[in-house]
């Protein structure tokens, strides 16, 4: 305890490790370190975190343009072909009388993944600017953007689900079109994004200036 303000685990000079949790003395040279009890690497903090965060969430963005503009699956029957975006397919939703399924698409499909980029952006750019506001409630949305992620491809479930029904009963071809892989990209790069973020870049600006009286006044 200095000043108040309770030791870290990075003060001490101390390692956790991502995979069991063990805490282990970082060398004193700054040498590799395993961990003792699992021997995965420790690292104080996840090498390159907010350059690999950045990389993958600018990644994410770009693709979800055509994620969201290109055909999502494609129908072909004995009356023709139709191809469907996500937003045509919940129009259709909306207007058939399907609200809920309609409003749960577009929220799990369009706005899940465009408020996790957002959230992403706005993490790795107050970790970057060393911000020290709001540093639960920024804690909390990286924790959310965490839970979050594997519920996003909803889509690719639908359509998978699909493919197998109508090719079950015979009644019609439905192939996945190439709004999918970009769709099922952008999930994954936003998930590696997450898992990539150090969380703890969030609080290592306040202790850096409870131990160092010169950096207090600064936000």
């Amino acid at each position: 305890m200095s000043g108040g303000h309770p030791l870290t685990a990075r003060q001490a000079g101390l390692l956790n490790c991502h995979v069991c949790g063990q805490l282990s003395r970082a060398p004193a040279d700054g040498g590799f370190l395993r961990c003792p009890r699992c021997r995965a690497p420790l690292h104080m903090r996840k090498p390159a975190s907010l350059a690999t965060t950045w990389a993958l969430v600018i990644a994410a963005a770009i693709l979800y343009i055509p994620a969201n503009l290109l055909p999502m699956m494609t129908t072909a029957s004995l009356l023709g072909s139709q191809e469907d975006t996500i937003m045509s397919g919940v129009i259709f939703l909306w207007r058939s009388g399907s609200w809920p399924l309609a409003a749960v698409v577009f929220f799990a499909s369009v706005m899940v993944p465009l408020l996790k980029i957002f959230a992403l952006v706005y993490l790795a750019a107050s970790a970057q600017r060393r911000s020290r506001r709001r540093r639960l409630q920024r804690t909390r949305l990286y924790r959310m953007v965490e839970f979050v992620g594997r519920w996003s491809m909803l889509d690719i479930y639908v359509i998978t689900i699909l493919v197998a029904l109508v090719k079950f009963q015979g009644l019609a071809i439905i192939q996945a079109g190439p709004a999918a892989v970009a769709f099922g990209a952008v999930v994954v790069l936003t998930m590696f994004a997450a898992m990539s973020f150090d969380p703890r870049l969030i609080w290592d600006p306040a202790a850096d200036a409870a131990t160092d009286p010169q950096d207090s006044d600064h936000a």
